[in-house]
């Protein structure tokens, strides 16, 4: 009986070591793979590789530029040469991380019959209405047209003549170098109506050192895919003053033809609003001289802040606000005057602050204070006012006079305020802006992955910086390639993929999960189950140590 006992204690023991290693081996072959697989965060592949080859783009601006030469224009042994094509190449000198060079691709030809008719004629603005061809030009391209030197078209003391289409003229010249000199000034005359150093520099004064450019580089603003307009009527003392603008029609007759025309660089929405009782943040101070009040101008950065507590415009705003104010002072500041930097009466007595919008003083007749008792009814010459609100948003997207060669008679803005080549330049500068910011958005996005490894990676995300590397290299082929509206398409695409991929709010559901939050979780659920498991193992391996270490007995 004892030595069945003993039989069946020894087969109790085998059968308890079976079990624990069986547990053990279930809890370390498929517990903990399976729990290493379910808790893991799942980070989906990305291009890093071709992200930082971003780093590393050059860019090729390339502007098509049709140069034709009518009769007796350059000698005639340079006439039998051609038609050929030129290539223009300089390297801008930034000092940004991407290289930019401008190309300028100069295909020269003669001029067809109807061109020849139409610079014949004796005034210039003829010549562009016959020249008008029935399909519009390429954006971004140009048309030069070389004229005889001694032509009437042009003023004698004039060279060359910029239009405000996408063509300008040239006088030719009759010289063994021609086309040598000739090609200079087209240059000189291309650069002014598409891509220069200023434009370039301030497309990318986000991402150049301060101490290149300064803040007047900083004024235009930033790209975006729509921005929202307000204007303003501030009336501080509506018991003096009854005042009305007739802020609708203005604006379809001035506002919208400009914006229409620049509908190309985004969205825009246009608002109004009366402010009674909106006082300036800043007292004037009175002139007895002139009897009248003026704000000096190192007091002008103070007006805003106060002022845009009251318009309410951005709180709820996707896109870039601009703020034009009209503001009419009250009866105990009347006149009121912006003063210059020398004290001198500002002519449109009006300021504007980058990025965020201008401001109009608009002073209230002395004469009709006799005629009639307080309050007064006001009527604002909306001509005057929408001059200097037009002059100010042309400032804000950076569209400034362009700086011409010497002699050149630079053609008024059409009707729209906006001349096409214009609108091109301001193409090319967005486009080279986007795709410095979708190139620095997609650089940080990588180095930030890389660093915090329990960041979650879903596919829509990875989809996104895929969609936003592919649209920054088709970006830069179509700019290679001169195709200026597609270029413009691809980068705004390449921004925003970019920032919809940084800014997911799913990139931050494990930042703030620390490793102690971890343990805190996972010791309670594994303890009770492991303790065991351990503790076993350990029994079974000193056991089993043991009875190796046990001499056999010889009989």
């Amino acid at each position: 009986m004892a030595a069945a006992g003993a039989v069946a204690t020894d087969q109790e023991v085998v059968r308890g070591k079976r079990s624990a290693l069986f547990f053990a081996a279930v809890a370390i072959l498929l517990g903990l793979p399976l729990w290493w697989k379910t808790t893991e965060t799942y980070r989906a592949q990305l291009p890093y590789s071709q992200i930082s080859g971003l780093n590393a783009l050059q860019l090729r601006l390339m502007v098509p530029v049709t140069v034709v030469f009518t009769r007796d224009s350059v000698p005639l042994d340079d006439q039998e040469k051609l038609p050929f094509t030129v290539v223009h190449e300089r390297e801008i000198p930034l000092k940004y991380k991407m290289k930019i060079k401008c190309r300028f691709q100069k295909g020269y030809r003669r001029a067809l019959d109807h061109e020849e008719e139409a610079l014949s004629l004796g005034s210039i603005h003829e010549a562009e209405a016959l020249l008008a061809e029935p399909e519009k030009q390429a954006e971004g391209s140009l048309t030069v047209y070389v004229i005889s030197e001694h032509s009437s078209l042009l003023p004698q003391d004039m060279m060359s003549y910029i239009g405000p289409e996408r063509t300008a003229v040239i006088r030719g010249i009759m010289h063994r170098e021609a086309f040598n000199i000739i090609g200079r000034r087209i240059i000189q005359v291309a650069q002014a109506m598409s891509l220069t150093e200023d434009v370039l520099a301030a497309a990318l004064a986000d991402h150049l050192p301060e101490d290149k450019w300064g803040s007047d580089k900083r004024r235009p603003l930033k790209s975006s895919l729509g921005y929202e307009i307000t204007f303003s009527l501030l009336n501080p003392d509506p018991k003096s003053h009854d005042v009305h603008w007739d802020i609708e029609g203005a604006v379809q007759r001035y506002v919208q033809p400009f914006l229409n025309a620049l509908s190309a660089a985004g969205n825009f929405s246009v608002d109004s609003q009366i402010l009674y009782y909106a006082m300036l943040g800043v007292n004037p101070r009175f002139d007895p001289a002139s009897s009248s009040y003026y704000l000096a101008m190192h007091s002008l950065p103070h007006v805003i802040n106060p002022v845009e507590s009251r318009l309410g415009s951005s709180a709820a705003s996707l896109y870039p606000v601009l703020n034009f104010l009209l503001y009419v002072p009250e009866l105990t500041h009347s006149p009121l005057y912006i003063q210059d930097k020398d004290g001198a009466p500002v002519a449109t007595n009006a300021f504007h602050s980058p990025r965020w919008g201008g401001i109009m003083i608009y002073n209230v007749d002395p004469k009709i204070y006799n005629a009639s008792d307080l309050p007064v009814r006001v009527d604002v010459d909306m001509v005057q006012v929408m001059e200097v609100f037009l002059a100010q948003l042309r400032l804000l997207f950076g569209i400034a006079q362009p700086q011409v060669p010497p002699k050149c008679l630079l053609s008024g803005p059409k009707s729209e305020g906006l001349m096409t080549w214009e609108l091109d330049r301001l193409l090319w500068a967005r486009s080279v802006e986007n795709l410095a910011t979708a190139t620095t958005t997609l650089t940080s996005l990588a180095q930030l992955l890389g660093k915090i490894g329990n960041i979650v990676i879903k596919d829509d995300v990875a989809s996104e910086v895929y969609r936003a590397v592919a649209a920054v290299q088709k970006a830069a082929e179509e700019l290679a390639l001169g195709h200026l509206s597609s270029a413009f398409v691809a980068s705004q695409e390449a921004v925003t993929c970019s920032e919809r991929a940084f800014f997911d709010p799913s990139l931050i559901h494990l930042l703030y999960f620390p490793d102690d939050q971890k343990f805190a979780i996972y010791i309670p659920l594994f303890l009770p189950m492991a303790v065991p498991i351990l503790l076993s193992l350990v029994k079974i391996f000193l056991e089993t140590h043991k009875s190796w270490k046990k001499p056999e007995k010889i009989d």
